[in-house]
């Protein structure tokens, strides 16, 4: 969940005027951040996930399942709730919540009124056991699915229903009402779509089945539709052939993620994971794949991520380059939710061949950072991210600019929704440099979202203690993110990847956080051959498991890290359990939740091979989904494609 403030929001046009002052106050709040921070050192690695979940209400009398519009109740209702409250409490929107004893977990407010996010009520730790009890923790918070299966149908798909409406989304297929009414989302909704000059416009490929339309014309789009000036949209093209059309924010904003944030040692160390990380976001995108449908169309994609992109894609069309520049500063290559464009770590191993060469910064801000302090880098990280305006705009801050404050920062930082994000300690905690990571799709069961969160970690840990180098061009990662898009991706495509993740030379040396053993490599002289030859398209099986005589694999890198430690055979056993799972999906042996709700569809006796997802079938699926959440993978044949839970065999390394 992004930046959430109460005040008076302004309108676009009022909210253009003061954007140079948004802009300028956030750079002095982000500098007196950094004169207060840039030395900040903590002692271990913390992280924490955020799981996003949909909540849904069953019709059994006519087999039909909705989308329930009742986070603020649920939210009440935990926070009332006596013997939580006892516990020390949940819901800090609502509640001062105490931490003592067996924390509970944390919910909060998400974009959709029929969603919500929730984390673990503490950080993890490095300590293997705290690995363990991440399955366990998830299992106490609500369980559901990333599914916007229905959102947007011609159907009653939400309750309590409302008809299609409101000055805010404008949309043909949702109401106002489907948004959270706190006055930031529907402000961010409206002032993205006043920005632009017209709606977003979300157009994802349609999976083509036997009897699909030919060309396919979304059959639920309106082009008699006269309410709004935007409703001419669709008569000046904004629908594609052969396309799922989709008109508002929800329709991005309404999917679910799974978000892994660590908590570096100190900001050297946080700029370093941000860099090697960045080339992992991809990959993990396809590895965790789950959104084949939308609208009630099976889709010929299976991830989220560009429809979200294009969701709160707010550029004009000068900034797209449809139009000559006279009122922008800049065409802008991406929308402001997409994958990262820029590194950030002072490693010597940082070519500028890895560089973004199409990078767009706002050059003023990138000295008034320089002038205080901030290396080259950083200030053009952050001069990249405030090429953008601020899109929600409260009348009450710009009174008076508070430097103990990073609220306009924030302002901008939250709304660059890259699947990196680097994020500077807050004011008023006690917290360290972060990096967050943001490209998993979120899975059916506990099992599976533990472990992509647990494996992420390692992943982190074997970076640092074998000082891991997985610099590709920039380029490549934003081809890569591309590619993660196509259908069954992670068994038919290739992506860029390094090939030679090792330094030429290795030393032994000390002390990364969160090691006990580290292996740390030398630092490599200065490259001498061409960039191209350091990587090369590599499927995802192998550049998760490795190839024979090439890329070690990532999960043969996590587990030398494991022989590396002193960890008992006990909880390296039940690691190796969820590093099965990502080696089978890697490989095929075991489906990815894409491809099993796909496989779900076109076998059931309903589906008529046309792409159409009736009310029907969606009721039999997330009964279906239901079900397996509840075994979580367990007795029982539902989902057995997707994933094996069994007791682990001795890993390789333990005796």
């Amino acid at each position: 969940m992004g930046f959430l403030a109460i005040g008076t929001p302004l309108a676009w046009p009022e909210a253009k005027q003061s954007a140079d002052q948004v802009r300028r106050w956030g750079i002095e709040q982000l500098l007196a951040i950094w004169r207060r921070a840039r030395g900040k050192e903590r002692d271990v690695l913390l992280w924490g996930d955020e799981i996003e979940y949909l909540v849904v209400t069953f019709d059994e009398q006519h087999r039909k399942v909705r989308l329930s519009l009742r986070q603020a109740d649920i939210l009440e209702a935990l926070a009332k709730d006596e013997k939580l409250k006892k516990q020390g409490g949940c819901v800090p929107d609502l509640e001062t919540v105490v931490r003592h004893g067996e924390v509970l977990p944390v919910f909060h407010p998400e974009f959709g009124r029929f969603m919500l996010e929730a984390t673990p009520g503490k950080p993890w730790g490095i300590g293997f056991k705290d690995l363990l009890n991440v399955e366990p923790n998830m299992k106490w918070r609500l369980v559901n699915l990333i599914l916007t299966i229905l959102l947007g149908t011609k159907d009653d798909y939400i309750y309590p229903y409302f008809p299609p409406s409101g000055d805010k989304l404008r949309s043909q297929f949702l109401p106002d009402q489907i948004a959270n009414p706190h006055i930031r989302f529907p402000t961010l909704a409206a002032n993205i779509r006043s920005r632009r000059g017209r709606k977003v416009e979300i157009n994802v490929p349609v999976f083509k089945d036997e009897r699909t339309m030919n060309p396919f014309k979304d059959p639920s789009v309106d082009y008699d539709l006269h309410k709004w000036p935007e409703d001419d949209d669709v008569r000046n093209g904004a629908v594609k052939i052969n396309h799922i059309y989709m008109d508002a924010m929800a329709f991005g904003m309404g999917s679910c993620c799974l978000q892994i944030t660590f908590q570096s040692k100190n900001i050297t160390e946080g700029r370093r994971l941000y860099d090697q990380l960045s080339p992992l976001g991809p990959i993990m995108l396809a590895l965790t794949a789950a959104t084949p449908i939308y609208k009630g169309f099976l889709a010929d994609t299976d991830v989220r991520w560009n429809q979200i992109s294009r969701a709160v894609d707010d550029r004009t069309s000068e900034e797209l380059g449809e139009k000559p520049l006279k009122h922008d500063r800049w065409q802008i290559p991406k929308s402001r939710y997409a994958s990262n464009s820029t590194y950030i770590s002072q490693d010597p191993r940082l070519r500028k061949e890895y560089m973004d060469p199409d990078l767009v910064v706002n050059p003023e801000v990138k000295q008034t950072l320089m002038d205080g302090g901030m290396d080259d880098l950083l200030a053009t990280h952050f001069a990249h991210l405030f090429i953008r305006d601020p899109i929600v705009v409260f009348a009450e801050d710009l009174k008076e600019l508070d430097l103990s404050k990073t609220d306009h920062f924030e302002n901008l930082q939250s709304t660059n929704w890259q699947h990196m994000r680097f994020k500077p300690p807050p004011h008023d905690r006690d917290t360290g440099w972060r990096v967050e990571f943001r490209s998993m799709e979120i899975q059916i069961t506990d099992f599976e979202n533990a472990a992509f969160a647990i494996f992420i970690v390692l992943i982190t840990r074997a970076i640092l203690s074998f000082d891991l180098n997985f610099y590709i061009p920039i380029p490549r990662t934003t081809e890569n993110m591309e590619t993660a898009h196509a259908r069954d991706a992670v068994l038919d495509q290739k992506f860029f990847f390094r090939k030679d993740p090792f330094p030429p030379r290795t030393v032994k040396s000390n002390g990364l956080s969160g090691t006990t053993t580290p292996a740390a490599m030398s630092r490599p002289p200065t490259p001498v051959e061409p960039v191209e030859d350091e990587y090369a398209q590599m499927s995802i099986n192998e550049i998760i498991n490795g190839q024979a005589d090439g890329f070690p694999g990532l999960v043969p890198l996590v587990e030398s890290y494991l022989n590396s430690v002193n960890i008992d055979v006990e909880t390296r056993c039940e690691l190796a359990r969820y590093l099965s799972l990502i080696q089978q999906r890697a490989s095929g042996q075991l489906w990815t939740g894409a491809k099993w709700i796909r496989y779900f569809v076109r076998n059931h006796p309903d589906y008529e091979k046309d792409s159409v997802v009736s009310e029907g079938v969606c009721y039999d699926l997330i009964n279906a989904v239901e079900e397996i959440t509840k075994r979580n993978g367990k007795n029982g044949v539902l989902g057995r494609e997707m994933f094996k839970v069994e007791e682990a065999s001795k890993p390789n390394g333990t005796v």
